[in-house]
């Protein structure tokens, strides 16, 4: 059981998925559920495992929904330990006493799991290649999209989780809400401006007002104009354009394009430290 659990929560977790997580570390007397039993949880409510059932399950499915509504939160504590006592008398000790008469007790771990950064880097150029290089240094998963193939290949980004070169209609058409959700941020890096803006309208019609992936698009408050004037025209809402960062990257003075992408990334850091909520522009 532990093994199909944790396997639900890789799986969870490449779609994109902060997974709550809880286990069984201790137990005695008789109890539901043996130590090692786990019951996972993602927003939403969707769940697998369990840690035995009857009422304690339920009060584990409640603290776990409370915990996935607020993950980063939870992975800066590292997680907190509850003992529940399966008697009513346990009621007023310092334990989670649970309608029951079994009279066992538990010891169960509560934590969130986190999902790693996966990036879109759109545009395989010098800040995308310095982009990727920071991504290597710190474990983050990145694909590359270029409508060049001579700037999203094997031999340019090794270790790329996704390689994708086609013109931009071929690569949205086979895209949808949820599969586009697996990337944690899109940073459109092109090297021409009408394919940066074709593929902004083109991602910003499928998405629509969800929280992942955030998108992020480099260039002047002058090139911003003209694309948000576009993609008004293409009746995208406004609250969802303004819902895209640019200029991208935190205002620490970078230049090169190694400057450039480590404001970028220390940029996705930080909107994972608020919580991850979506970065919205100052107009």
């Amino acid at each position: 059981m532990t093994r199909t659990v944790l396997s639900w929560v890789l799986e969870k977790l490449e779609a994109g998925h902060d997974v709550a997580l809880a286990t069984v570390i201790d137990s005695k007397g008789s109890v539901p559920g043996k130590p090692g039993a786990k019951l996972a949880m993602i927003k939403g409510g969707e769940k697998f495992g369990t840690i035995g059932g009857a009422g304690l399950e339920l009060k584990i499915e409640k603290a776990l929904n409370d915990l996935i509504k607020k993950p980063y939160i939870m992975a800066s504590q590292g997680g907190r330990i509850e003992n529940f006592v399966l008697y009513k008398d346990g009621k007023g000790k310092e334990v989670t006493a649970l309608d029951s008469l079994c009279g066992g007790q538990l010891t169960v771990s509560l934590e969130v799991v986190n999902t790693t950064p996966h990036i879109l880097i759109i545009g395989g150029g010098h800040v995308g290649k310095s982009v990727s290089l920071v991504c290597d240094s710190i474990s983050w998963s990145y694909s590359v999209f270029d409508i060049r193939e001579d700037f999203s290949n094997k031999d340019r980004f090794p270790l790329a989780k996704e390689l994708h070169s086609s013109s931009v209609s071929n690569f949205l058409d086979l895209e949808n809400k949820d599969s586009l959700s697996r990337f944690s941020d899109i940073l459109i890096l092109g090297h021409d401006w009408s394919i940066d803006q074709e593929i902004l309208i083109g991602i910003l019609s499928i998405i629509k007002d969800q929280e992942r992936p955030r998108i992020g698009c480099i260039g002047s408050k002058t090139k911003w104009s003209a694309f948000k004037k576009a993609a008004l025209d293409e009746n995208i809402s406004k609250s969802i354009i303004d819902s895209t960062r640019c200029p991208i990257g935190l205002p620490i003075g970078a230049h090169s394009p190694g400057e450039i992408a480590v404001s970028i990334c220390a940029e996705i850091i930080s909107l994972d430290a608020d919580n991850g909520s979506m970065h919205k522009r100052e107009e």
